[in-house]
């Protein structure tokens, strides 16, 4: 079996040269020493806790100051009848207001005044003293139409109506009354007249019954 030798003095000159090189490179472990930063960063600080305070007692209540009291007079307490006596007048007038208008409207549209107005127009003896185109005379306060007055009750028998008429040479004043007797019977003309302005009285005799 072979075996290598190595001259002593080349093993001296190894062990010298190691030796030498040794101060001059750094170790492994001198640079991973010399880095701990890179390792392990450092943790921040913590920011101090605060104190805590107890109670041990109830609160201080504050200053109290009392509001000034004023005597003051109360109100004279007022009356709401002249209120609502005020309103019921005017609500019951203006009922009766607009009862009067529809009433008077049911006067001028019923059978019996356009039976009236027919045999006026036809009548000669009116037409002497009022003229052609007898009608109606209106008044401002029915907002243009005629007032009538009196009442029609067809099924009491009884009809008594007096209004304005006018032609084209005066006007005059109108009355009509007709009854009837009995239940079933015809009515019968009391009264058909027309009084001028200037006092002529004219009876109309109607060319056919009521």
């Amino acid at each position: 079996m072979m075996s290598l030798r190595v001259p002593l003095s080349t093993s001296v000159r190894a062990t010298r040269t190691a030796h030498t090189l040794r101060p001059l490179l750094p170790s492994s472990r001198a640079q991973y020493a010399t880095a701990p930063s890179e390792q392990h960063p450092q943790r921040p600080q913590q920011k101090p806790q605060p104190e805590v305070e107890t109670f041990d007692k109830t609160a201080r209540p504050g200053l109290y100051y009392p509001r000034p009291q004023r005597e003051r007079d109360l109100p004279p307490l007022q009356s709401k009848w002249p209120a609502i006596l005020a309103l019921g007048v005017v609500g019951v007038s203006a009922w009766a207001v607009f009862m009067v208008f529809v009433t008077n409207q049911e006067k001028l549209s019923s059978s019996i005044m356009q039976q009236i107005m027919n045999t006026i127009r036809e009548s000669p003896e009116l037409r002497e003293v009022l003229g052609e185109a007898i009608r109606p005379e209106p008044v401002w306060w029915m907002n243009g139409d005629p007032w009538i007055s009196g009442a029609v009750h067809i099924p009491g028998g009884n009809i008594d109506l007096s209004f304005r008429v006018k032609g084209h040479k005066g006007a005059g004043t109108l009355y009509f009354t007709s009854i009837r007797r009995e239940k079933g019977q015809p009515f019968e003309i009391l009264r058909f007249k027309v009084i001028a302005d200037d006092g002529t009285e004219v009876n109309i005799n109607p060319t056919r019954p009521s």
